[in-house]
């Protein structure tokens, strides 16, 4: 499969919009410090990380894919360090498509 970055960053990027803030986030229970996250998506799920991008109050917005099972994950890393997770799922495709600007099709 051929990965478009751009598609999963739109969609992590649109995701981020939903974003609680800072201090509800903290609350949560499915925040952790960035590297315990990471390691458990590899050894759990063998998702790495698809695609990056800048969301609200600089978080850090990443999307975690794995090819052989399909399933995804969207992480978002506040800048004191907690990443929550914010969408998972199944059936992950990676696209080689381009998209045109202004185009929605």
């Amino acid at each position: 499969m051929m990965t478009n970055p751009f598609a999963c960053l739109t969609l992590a990027l649109g995701l981020a919009a939903f974003i609680p803030t800072p201090g509800y986030s903290q609350a949560i229970s499915n925040c952790a410090e960035r590297e315990s996250v990471v390691e458990k998506l590899q050894s759990s799920y063998g998702e790495t990380r698809q695609s990056i991008g800048l969301g609200a109050n600089n978080s850090l917005v990443e999307v975690f894919a794995s090819d052989e099972t399909g399933t995804w994950t969207i992480t978002v890393t506040m800048p004191g360090g907690k990443t929550c997770l914010v969408a998972s799922g199944q059936a992950f495709e990676e696209l080689d498509e381009k998209v045109a600007l202004g185009n929605d099709a």
